[in-house]
């Protein structure tokens, strides 16, 4: 006789030397007359009954049309009966709602099914496409992700996303509840950095009229509220350490209890949280508990930083002009459609801090400044422009295009000159230098143009590659005055 596990782990990602794989769990029903009749889920939600537009569809006089579903939760499977008339039964036994365990038989009407369920190990590839929802990216980091996320969508797993701010952890969010099966329900999100520790318990759990001060009406918390979708808990890691074990109660429970309440209402929720924290580090420091660590832990997804995929910004930056409200004529057309070679250099050269979330403004903020169609480098800010390579002389890149035998040639960048003492001084912040340093430059730069260019700012600017417009701007922000203006610059 087969023997079947006592329980089967939740599905999991690992992330390994060999690569990243996927541990999913799945569950298998068989017929126990006709052994042929087999099928395997690794979904949320399996429905059996004798409609067409169940799961497992048995012709079966004795089943109702909508009998019972299997329902996977990171403890287990549970079988709940969908009021039948006949009844579901495990093991000659009748229930209304139980754990099923591997090897068990299912009885449902007049039909009897076997239960059996499996960790499977798979092998994640990048996948082919280079979107996934509202994720943009050619990246093999990110195309990885998308194959995650399109195998634990289905299912009830719970997620956690890490990454620095910025990268889109609720654009994931929004992705893994867009393709699951509770796409019909709400995601609802709750940010634990933004409300006061004093609020969040009734944010989440809800509150009865008068169990403190200020409740004046009874309120659903967040968590009834997403009942049948998905709650998104963002910024993780701010959660105060007193309310973590209400949160793990609810997680393992599935059953809220808003505050002054006697009774707990049951939920069906589905968890995605969101941290910029490492929470290894926050457990080792006191401030997360161990549990609750563990608990969410199920699915880690790691979003990667943008500078560590620079090569998506072209693809990123089209998207932006493609379906930003603020690229828009009154007519409805798009008014910047690309941007140029040289702005795509720059912004790809540029370390990007803020990842994705700072690269949506700069380009608004570049659209805004310029007057064709295409977005040059003049509209973009001096920070951006700041991190393009300078190009060699005209005698080096003769040599460059010749590099020694067996050694490969590199980009040729201008040496930077050392920052003065001034701004190497102790007290002075990273921020306020590399202002000072940008805007010593900037006006260094513009003072050299216009000297060889006999103060002709046309000139100057064709030199510079920038808008006229934008080179009186960064005159004017460093009052500086050309003399001998021709005709045209007047």
């Amino acid at each position: 006789m087969k023997k079947f596990p006592d329980f089967v782990p939740p599905t999991k990602v690992a992330y390994l030397e060999r690569g990243t794989t996927l541990h999913l769990r799945r569950c298998t029903l068989t017929s126990i007359d006709d052994p042929s009749a087999e099928w395997t889920f690794d979904k949320e939600e399996v429905r059996i009954g004798s409609m067409d537009d169940n799961d497992v569809v048995i012709r079966d006089d004795t089943v109702s049309r909508y009998h019972c579903k299997i329902v996977q939760e990171d403890s287990g499977y549970v079988l709940v009966d969908l009021h039948s008339t006949n009844g579901t039964f495990i093991n000659k036994v009748r229930v209304r709602e139980a754990y099923l365990k591997p090897g068990c038989t299912v009885a449902v009407g007049g039909s009897q099914l076997r239960f059996a369920a499996r960790e499977e190990e798979v092998a994640i590839v990048p996948s082919r496409e280079t979107r996934c929802g509202g994720l943009i990216g050619a990246d093999p980091k990110m195309r990885e992700i998308y194959s995650i996320i399109e195998k634990i969508a289905p299912t009830a797993t719970t997620v956690v996303i890490e990454g620095e701010t910025g990268t889109g952890k609720e654009v994931v969010a929004q992705t893994i509840h867009s393709l699951s099966p509770r796409a019909k329900g709400e995601l609802v999100v709750f940010d634990c950095g933004a409300v006061p520790p004093n609020l969040i318990e009734s944010e989440l759990f809800g509150h009865e009229k008068g169990s403190f001060t200020g409740a004046v009406m009874t309120r659903q918390g967040l968590f009834e509220l997403a009942d049948g979708g998905t709650l998104f808990l963002d910024e993780l890691g701010e959660l105060p350490l007193d309310l973590q074990p209400k949160l793990l109660r609810a997680l393992e429970q599935r059953e809220v209890r808003r505050v002054g309440g006697a009774k707990a209402a049951k939920i069906d929720v589905r968890i995605i949280a969101a941290t910029n924290r490492k929470l290894e580090d926050e457990v080792r420091a006191g401030r997360f508990r161990q549990d609750l660590y563990y608990r969410l832990s199920v699915v880690r997804l790691h979003l990667p930083a943008l500078r560590e995929r620079q090569g998506d910004i072209p693809l990123l930056v089209q998207h932006f002009l493609k379906t930003g409200a603020y690229n828009r004529n009154p007519d409805g057309s798009q008014r910047v459609r690309a941007a140029s070679r040289e702005a795509l250099a720059a912004l790809s050269a540029y370390p990007w801090p803020g990842n994705v979330r700072e690269l949506v403004n700069v380009v608004e903020r570049a659209v805004s400044f310029c007057d064709g169609d295409t977005m040059g480098v003049g509209e973009l800010p001096d920070m951006v422009r700041a991190a393009v390579p300078v190009a060699p002389p005209p005698s080096a890149r003769g040599r460059a295009a010749e590099p020694a035998a067996g050694r490969r040639s590199q980009p040729a960048f201008a040496e930077a000159p050392r920052p003065s003492e001034e701004l190497m001084a102790d007290g002075v912040t990273f921020k306020d230098a590399k202002e000072k340093w940008v805007s010593s430059f900037e006006r260094d730069y513009i003072l050299s143009l216009l000297k060889r260019n006999n103060g002709n700012i046309s000139h100057a600017a064709r030199d510079a590659d920038i808008d006229r417009k934008y080179f009186r701007k960064l005159m004017k922000k460093y009052d500086i005055e050309a003399a001998g203006l021709d005709d045209e610059d007047e």
